[in-house]
């Protein structure tokens, strides 16, 4: 969820009357970070990656896997854990941290990795810990598991531990009880703020996918309701915005339905404030190849759907544009026409490197030319001031009556109030007051999977990318256009085998026309290479690593991890969506519907578990890598 400080959140209704001032001493402490640290140089390479788990409560008498809720219960025992770690003087190797819903938990590496490759070897041994860790908190019947969303998450059935009925006073889902989200009041007011702001509840419309025998499941809006029950004189009148459900759709109706998905991130600091700048775009154009390389979301709602990726879900659920801000009505109240979601692709690309053409910036995004002015004024370069002004075109979605006044040299409070709710597939990170942190970048669109070797091996592949980047020098711009077309195509079923994206044809080189720079490549091109058309991104990384005096057994584990990276891209293993996907399709019990049952499911959550910890093969998902 980003910085949330603790405090009394007021009602949206106050909160709003003070977004100006939050805006206003946000830019103000964005500009005292910026003149203290904008010289800062020669930080080292410091990294780590953030992975979010969801456990389960297994009901094996009746066949189904559940979300347990028992999660505050175990993050505090884990936290005591790791504050016993330290009060003993000894460094603790996990750090815990609660997330947006009350069945995730997120961990991360209690100290970041090194700068040297050898580093690397450390990644898949942490991720083993953290797991390892978690499960001594759980249950006999629980297990902690790494999917990107619950397949049954939101179906009429009990998918809960303990079970809870839907539609209360916070969420007003059809589907959802209010118990799925975090009992943690900053969770509960920026839900609060999300759909007040919004001024209508959560609508999202999923293709179905359509099977030999999937008959038109949701063909009137209230078969979108649960158990596709018609609805009678008292339900109309508990769920009037049932109209939103398209037909032929599935129907989400709750934040929690995005934000209740776990990821896979990368958390990387820069040299300086130009090298993060320059890695903040380069990275931003591989968002939507890594998010179709890591596609993992093919189910929603106990149904398969013709998406393979969270992204477009968890866009739609942070959505809090009112409806002038979203041009369904003229501007009387707000102050923009906002064209993308506050949880989308970037608007700007921001690097001072000569490559970066006035030409890329071409999403006619808007920005506060107000904020533009005075960032000017004070000494930043236009580019960055546009990058600012438009994350401050956004509310803060939660305001703490208790610090509202502030220093502004000596906190970034209402900096970070607006910076980290703009949840955007790279995050451009200034450093903390009074830290010994640098520039930043956070890599936020990669979907969790299955085992940890995977997790292990993406988070590898996008640490040398950046030392790939910077040392070649490469050069990754297409307009961001093209971007948000990538991203619009990665989330289709099996975009990894079917779409081709844009990217730059020599990488190498700028050339004068924009038009003649890139061309559509499919992932397995841009990753493996295009016979003498172009080089490929993993066969860069071997002749960095060639260059590099590294022993044998650091580059043996390496190219272990590219190997799989490769064979990904190329097809020749799956995804973890269409590994599910067949798996539920082969299922004895499925009946080609596109509907996943309570006993498919649970199967399903079985046979994930089991390959978590090496008790089952999947040669279709893992080929012959071994998981231990």
């Amino acid at each position: 969820m980003g910085f949330l400080t603790e405090g009394k959140p007021l009602p949206w209704e106050q909160a709003k009357k003070y977004a100006d001032h939050i805006r206003n001493h946000g830019i103000n402490q964005f500009l005292s970070i910026y003149n203290k640290t904008k010289d800062r140089d020669k930080d080292y390479l410091l990294w780590g990656d953030e992975i979010e788990y969801m456990v389960i409560a297994y009901d094996d008498e009746s066949k189904n896997a559940k979300l347990s809720l028992r999660i505050s219960d175990i993050l505090h025992k884990l936290q005591k854990e790791v504050e016993e770690t330290v009060k003993n003087g000894e460094v603790a190797e996990i750090s815990w941290h609660p997330e947006f819903a009350a069945y995730m938990i997120e961990g991360i590496p209690g100290i970041p990795y090194g700068n040297t490759l050898k580093s690397l070897l450390r990644v898949e041994q942490n991720m083993k810990l953290r797991r390892a860790t978690a499960s001594k908190h759980l249950n006999q019947n629980e297990s902690i598991i790494t999917l990107s969303n619950f397949p049954r998450f939101g179906c009429s059935d009990q998918f809960l531990e303990p079970h809870h009925e839907p539609f209360g006073p916070k969420l007003k889902s059809a589907f959802l009880p209010d118990e799925v989200l975090n009992p943690h009041i900053k969770h509960q007011t920026v839900n609060d703020g999300l759909r007040s702001r919004r001024g209508t509840d959560v609508t999202v419309n999923i293709p179905i996918f359509h099977d030999k025998k999937s008959p038109n499941l949701f063909p009137e809006c209230e078969k979108a309701l649960p158990d596709h029950i018609y609805l009678d004189s008292i339900s109309q009148n508990l769920f009037p915005e049932c109209e939103k459900a398209l037909p032929d759709h599935i129907y989400l109706d709750s934040i929690v339905f995005g934000g209740g998905c776990c990821c896979l991130q990368v958390t990387i600091q820069a040299c300086n404030i130009r090298e993060a700048r320059k890695l903040y775009d380069q990275l931003a154009v591989l968002g939507p190849i890594m998010l179709a390389l890591t596609a993992s979301t093919p189910i929603w709602r106990g149904h398969l759907s013709e998406m393979d990726c969270r992204w477009f879900v968890l866009s739609k659920c942070a959505d809090e544009r009112t409806k002038e801000e979203r041009g369904l009505e003229p501007l009387k109240n707000d102050r923009f026409v906002i064209n993308r979601s506050r949880c989308d692709t970037i608007a700007y690309y921001i690097s001072l490197d000569k490559t970066l053409k006035s030409e890329y910036n071409d999403s006619n995004s808007v920005y506060d030319r107000n904020i533009y002015q005075k960032l000017i004024d004070n000494g930043v370069d236009e580019i960055l001031a546009r990058h600012v002004s438009y994350l401050f075109i956004r509310d803060p979605l939660i305001v703490y009556e208790d610090s509202l006044y502030q220093d502004d040299e000596s906190s970034s409070h209402h900096f970070e109030n607006i910076q980290s709710t703009n949840w955007q597939t790279v995050r451009f990170k200034p450093p903390p007051l009074n830290s010994n942190i640098g520039w930043r970048i956070e890599f936020r669109c990669m979907e969790v999977q299955i085992t940890d070797f995977e997790n292990a091996a993406f988070v590898i592949f996008m640490i040398l990318l950046t030392r790939i980047i910077l040392s070649y020098d490469l050069n990754f711009y297409i307009p961001i256009s093209k971007v948000d077309e990538n991203m619009a195509n990665a989330y289709k079923r099996d975009a990894l085998n079917t779409e081709k994206f844009w990217f730059r044809r020599n990488i190498f080189a700028n050339y004068d026309g924009v038009e003649d720079e890139f061309e559509k490549m499919t992932i397995n091109e841009i990753v493996n290479g295009k016979s003498n058309e172009f080089p490929g991104l993993i066969n860069i990384i071997f002749q960095y690593l060639e260059s590099m005096n590294i022993d044998i057994e650091t580059r043996n584990h390496l190219e272990k991890y590219l190997e799989f990276i490769g064979m990904r891209a190329s097809g020749k293993i799956q995804t973890a969506a269409t590994w599910i996907r067949n798996f539920v399709r082969s299922h004895p019990n499925y009946k080609h519907d596109s509907i996943v049952s309570q006993e498919i499911n649970y199967d399903l959550i079985k046979m994930v578990e089991e390959i978590q910890k090496g008790q089952i093969k999947a040669p279709e998902l893992l080929s012959d890598f071994k998981i231990q």
